[in-house]
């Protein structure tokens, strides 16, 4: 068996994670301040970050936050039409992790332990479980 080292440098997977993150807020129709507060950053950080060419670092925590944001994404997508699939984040859910509220609130508020929990969630319902 062949193992083969990930050969990429930590700015190549910010720079692709930042790229996706952008698509994504902007398909969700996130504000600067929703979208800039699920990446764990400032506006100020957010807007800087969303553009080409960005060169500062991310940190564990806000990459593993993009990642868990790509795979809520992947999974509305898969499991919803995409009128839903683009606007589930945003409305009003009575689902048992939102209580009434909006996803997107429910994640900013409960910050990475929330995101998980709503990417499981997500997972568990395209899966049938």
């Amino acid at each position: 068996m062949q193992i083969v080292a990930n050969t990429r440098k930590p700015a190549d997977i910010n720079a692709v994670a930042l790229k996706a993150y952008a698509r994504i807020a902007e398909t969700w129709g996130l504000s600067l301040n929703e979208a800039a507060s699920l990446a764990d950053m400032s506006a100020s950080t957010w807007k800087r970050a969303r553009k080409p060419g960005f060169t500062g670092d991310l940190t564990k925590d806000q990459l593993l936050r993009l990642s868990a944001l790509v795979g809520i994404y992947k999974s509305l997508e898969l499991y919803f039409s995409e009128p839903l699939a683009r606007t589930w984040p945003t409305r009003a859910n009575t689902g048992p992790l939102f209580g009434g509220g909006r996803p997107v609130d429910s994640a900013i508020d409960g910050g990475l332990p929330q995101i998980l929990n709503i990417r499981t969630y997500l997972d568990a319902l395209r899966g049938g479980a």
